[in-house]
C-alpha cells in the first residue's frame, strides 16, 4: 500500500495489521471461503477502498475489521491489540469504544430521534457525561454531516440521504481510531459525498 504521489509509507507503525486472514462459511456444498489469505497493513490517516465485484468479500472484511465477525484463520491488529485474540466481551467494549462503523443499511434505531442514535454509542462506552452533554456531542457531529436541524426527528422522517448523515455521524460518535465503512456514500448524492469525506 503506497500513500502519496511518490509511492513512499507513511512514517511509523501501521494502524491495522492482517495476516494470513481467511475468512470460510460452511455450506452444503463444503466451504466457501469469501477470503483467503489476505495480509494487509493500513497506516494512520490513510484512507482505504475496497473495490470489487458482488460477493468478492469486501463487507466480510469490514465486519472483521470492525469486530462483527471472526476470521477462520489469520491474524487482526488494531493499534497494537490483537482482535483475533479477545473474548466475545472483550470484543464488544472494544469495538464500542475504538471503531466507528457505518453499516450498508444505516442500522438507526426507528424509535429513538436522529440525535438519540447517534448518543448511543457514548452511552454505550460510558463517554462524553451526562446526557445533556451526549446530546451537545450528538447536535455537532450532526452539523458535521450538515443535519442539525433534523436532530429531533425520528430516522422516518428524513430522506435516505439524511439516515445515511446520522449514521455517519453516529460512527464519529466516540472519536474512533478508525471508521470501518460499508458504501458509506451509497445513499448521499456526490456534492455531499465530497462533503462528508
Amino acid at each position: 500500500m503506497s500513500n502519496g504521489s511518490n509511492g513512499s509509507r507513511p512514517p511509523g507503525e501501521p494502524l491495522i495489521v492482517l495476516e494470513g486472514l481467511k475468512k470460510a462459511y460452511r455450506t452444503p456444498a463444503g466451504d466457501f471461503y469469501a477470503l483467503k489469505g489476505i495480509d494487509l497493513e493500513i497506516y494512520p490517516g490513510e484512507f482505504v477502498a475496497l473495490l470489487g465485484r458482488s460477493g468478492a468479500g469486501k463487507s466480510t472484511l469490514i465486519n472483521m475489521l470492525a469486530g462483527i465477525d471472526r476470521p477462520t484463520a489469520g491474524e487482526i491488529w488494531i493499534a497494537g491489540q490483537a482482535v483475533h485474540k479477545l473474548s466475545e466481551a472483550r470484543l464488544t467494549r472494544w469495538r464500542g469504544r475504538e471503531v466507528g462503523v457505518v453499516f450498508q443499511s444505516f442500522q438507526l434505531m426507528p424509535m429513538l430521534t436522529c440525535a438519540q442514535n447517534v448518543m448511543l454509542p457514548m452511552d454505550f462506552a460510558g463517554r462524553y457525561g451526562l446526557p445533556r452533554q451526549q446530546y451537545a456531542r450528538a447536535r455537532e457531529l450532526l452539523a458535521t454531516v450538515d443535519i442539525a436541524e433534523h436532530a429531533d426527528k425520528l430516522p422516518s422522517a428524513v430522506s435516505g440521504g439524511q439516515r445515511q448523515r446520522v449514521a455517519i455521524a453516529r460512527a464519529l460518535a466516540n472519536d474512533p481510531i478508525f471508521i470501518a465503512a460499508d458504501e458509506p456514500t451509497g445513499s448521499l448524492d456526490s456534492r455531499t459525498a465530497d462533503a462528508v469525506f
